[in-house]
């Protein structure tokens, strides 16, 4: 028998000196296997382990055999091919559906649906696509979205609207067509407003020494506060920021969508006459404010020949303005844990914003004074052309250019 020959008791122990432990336990165990009943006593003798220690390496060594006999059956094992494979538009559609019904939040990359996963699975099914509301789950978590936890309001009641599915479906129909008649379709809002100075910016950052920044954020140590108002074009996927000093009113957003068209979207567009604006419903771009379509009238309307049609997302929807999760959300994953101090500093920012998906943002400076509260009377209100429409027309309505000195009169 070899184990008991000397000159092969020496090589095993020369062998096990550059062994770990539970490499020796592995290896010894291994030899008593080979010797049969006995075997752990025989090579206690010869390598100095208790008999203890290489049944518990018996015990370690058929574990370990079991596990990859498991793997190289699942390796083995043929099965049906995974449901990606097997309908290749499977993700293409589905991210299709998702096009109008995706919300996200403006300061994370968190984004959520409005859908449920077995509607989601019942309009895959109406396009010969066959996927199970858990299939539709775990796709949606590969493509980055997750589940919201719900949320509780302090003060009243959440307002229903019975017409909020039916505005979500206008909205879509209406970017369609705007779409395939290659009209420019924008998302605009304001995001949220900013103090400038040595203040502490929320998030973190990668940095050799934190920035020193001062204790509280008092409005009287800023320098000024910034009014970033976004316009994210929907079909070249590019963001426009007008950053202005003052006050957030109807005129300063509708003279930054004027100086968008006027140096941006008239080039990206030259055969366009008509635009679709996507917005809020609150705010200075509010469905209720007179302001507001006073100002499209005159400012972009009247002085471009465009004629603009607006949808608003129902009330408490405004997180699925394209807007929110596309780019403002980049821009404040961009600057999180970097103190503003300067409006030159923001305004570098928001330019160096991008993803993967090709975003590219650009923003300009509107130093001017807005004043709040600008009245509009109700004969200047009739000699606006606004035409509503019958779908939802509280959030639907579109403004047709008239000659400026007629509307003067």
């Amino acid at each position: 028998m070899k184990y008991t020959d000397e000159e092969y008791q020496q090589q095993m122990k020369c062998l096990l000196s550059q062994f770990n432990k539970k490499q020796k336990r592995l290896y010894v165990a291994f030899e008593a296997n080979c010797i049969g009943l006995g075997g752990g006593q025989i090579l206690s003798q010869i390598t100095g382990l208790s008999p203890m220690t290489i049944s518990r390496g018996r015990k370690e060594l058929k574990a370990l055999l079991l596990e990859n006999s498991i793997v190289s059956v699942r390796n083995s094992r043929v099965g049906r091919p995974l449901a990606k494979v097997k309908q290749p538009a499977l993700l293409d559609t589905l991210e299709q559906l998702l096009t109008n019904e995706v919300a996200g939040d403006p300061m994370t990359e968190q984004k959520w649906i409005r859908s449920s996963l077995k509607k989601l699975s019942i309009q895959l099914k109406e396009r010969n696509l066959f996927a199970s509301p858990a299939l539709v789950g775990r796709l949606l978590k590969e493509m980055g979205f997750s589940l919201r936890a719900n949320f509780k309001k302090k003060n009243g009641v959440r307002t229903n609207y019975p017409e909020r599915d039916e505005q979500f479906k206008y909205i879509a129909l209406q970017r369609q067509i705007f779409s395939s008649k290659g009209f420019p379709v924008i998302s605009v809002d304001t995001k949220k407003k900013e103090l400038i100075g040595d203040l502490k910016k929320e998030g973190k950052a990668w940095c050799r020494k934190s920035e020193e920044v001062y204790e509280h954020d008092f409005r009287s140590l800023a320098t000024c506060k910034a009014v970033p108002y976004g316009i994210y074009d929907v079909t070249r996927n590019e963001g426009f920021v007008y950053v202005g000093t003052s006050n957030d009113t109807p005129e300063f957003a509708v003279e930054a969508i004027g100086n968008w068209w006027n140096d941006q979207g008239y080039l990206a567009y030259p055969r366009a006459n008509e635009l679709l604006i996507l917005a809020d419903s609150g705010g200075s771009n509010g469905f209720r404010s007179r302001a507001w379509k006073y100002q499209l009238q005159r400012e972009l309307c009247n002085k471009y020949n465009l004629k603009i049609t607006i949808c608003h997302y129902p009330v408490g929807c405004s997180k699925w303005n394209p807007i929110e999760s596309r780019l403002f959300s980049q821009i404040s994953i961009n600057w999180a844990g970097k103190p503003l101090r300067t409006l030159e500093m923001m305004l570098g920012y928001i330019r160096g914003t991008s993803t993967t998906k090709g975003l590219t943002v650009k923003s300009f400076l509107l130093n001017k004074l807005y004043k709040k509260g600008q009245k509009v009377s109700g004969k200047e209100l009739q000699m606006l052309s606004v035409e509503l429409h019958t779908t939802c027309p509280q959030w639907n309505y579109s403004i047709n250019p008239v000659s400026p000195t007629l509307f003067e009169m």
